[in-house]
């Protein structure tokens, strides 16, 4: 005989004020109560929005304006939950006012997705690593790694080379800028030099002088190019669907892009780690040496490296930081998160949704009726 749940933990309205007051940011449901205070760096739409409905309902929140909140989203939330609040509901609670009179119940046609997360019956076990765990997924495998979770990933037994997938943030630029630079006057010296010609190999007739003042033009066609890749790569590569006879193929995602989909706030796997991505620079910059001049190929390379530090401050941001509301990369912010809880088949661009306005893989927008 399966034993019954334990109860859920109540708290009264003066307990909750105590940790409003304590600086804590806990909201509810109806009854429900979530403790949102871990979340609030990570929330899309800021800290601020969090901490001005600390103590109220948010069950119409949720529904929008400005947005509707997807399935995974209200999922989400379900991680916080930490109790049910006790007596009614409607009374006195946020910030020791009245609660507004516009409170809603728990929408019945939502219910089931109102319930607490049991680990102990996810489709993997949590308490060992999960690399070699998830080819067994077969075709539940897709539906699962885009039910995003708050927790932080194991892939591997061997802390070593468990350590060589993680990194963090500043790492990126430590390692990788200085190198932008050194190559970029390396190769702006080269062209300098006036005796770099582009096509040489194959005619000296139609062959073309590359002077040093087409170093700029270079270096942002570099740029460009990697965010033509990154968006290829973002949308055949990471998101491909493996067949879910496919215990490898399965494997294979996860470790490249599922894993960041699972746990997408886990801030040590939000970066490219140095030891795979070494391997993948080193390879883009053989490729562009074996098919144009050294200098050629190697300023696009530099613009590229730059493009791609870019991209990985980016992301990390994206993801953790508080964008002011209409800027650039608050508008970013919002176009990643969409694609993360609700439109995966979408929106592959990071630094920019350029490509995504040419290969019409835009995030749809969500207008919804003010509310009265």
């Amino acid at each position: 005989m399966v034993p019954a749940p334990p109860p859920a933990a109540s708290f009264s309205p003066a307990e909750v004020q105590q940790r409003l007051a304590a600086g804590a940011c806990w909201v509810r449901c109806g009854a429900r109560l979530y403790d949102l205070t871990g979340f609030l760096r990570q929330h899309p739409g800021g800290e601020q929005l969090l901490r001005a409905r600390a103590g109220q309902d948010v069950s119409a929140d949720l529904d929008g304006p400005p947005h509707r909140h997807s399935a995974n989203a209200r999922r989400w939330l379900e991680q916080y939950y930490v109790g049910e609040l006790q007596g009614d509901p409607q009374g006195s609670m946020e910030n020791g006012a009245a609660a507004s009179a516009n409170t809603q119940k728990t929408d019945p046609v939502l219910e089931p997705k109102f319930k607490m997360i049991d680990w102990d019956k996810d489709l993997v076990d949590w308490r060992k690593p999960l690399l070699w765990q998830v080819g067994h997924l077969g075709e539940k495998y897709d539906e699962w790694v885009h039910q995003p979770v708050t927790r932080p990933i194991r892939l591997f037994q061997s802390d070593f080379v468990e350590a060589l997938t993680k990194t963090v943030w500043y790492t990126v630029p430590i390692i990788w800028m200085p190198l932008m630079l050194y190559l970029s006057w390396s190769y702006y010296r080269t062209l300098a030099q006036g005796n770099v010609r582009l096509f040489a190999s194959f005619t000296t007739e139609y062959s073309v002088a590359m002077p040093k003042s087409a170093f700029p033009g270079l270096f942002v066609l570099g740029m460009l190019l990697w965010s033509l890749l990154e968006y290829l790569l973002h949308r055949f590569l990471f998101h491909m669907k493996p067949p879910g006879n496919s215990y490898y193929l399965i494997t294979l995602h996860f470790i490249l892009h599922g894993q960041h989909h699972k746990a997408p706030f886990d801030e040590s796997r939000l970066v490219f780690p140095p030891a795979p991505a070494s391997l993948v620079i080193a390879l883009i910059y053989a490729v562009l040496q074996l098919l144009l001049p050294e200098a050629v190929g190697g300023t696009l390379f530099a613009g590229g490296l730059l493009g791609y530090i870019l991209y990985d401050m980016t992301h990390y941001y994206l993801h953790f930081g508080s964008p002011h509301k209409g800027s650039y990369l608050y508008s970013m912010k919002a176009h990643h998160v969409k694609h993360h809880f609700a439109h995966q088949k979408l929106g592959f661009g990071i630094s920019s949704k350029l490509w995504d306005y040419f290969f019409h893989t835009l995030t749809p927008e969500e207008p919804h009726p003010k509310r009265q």
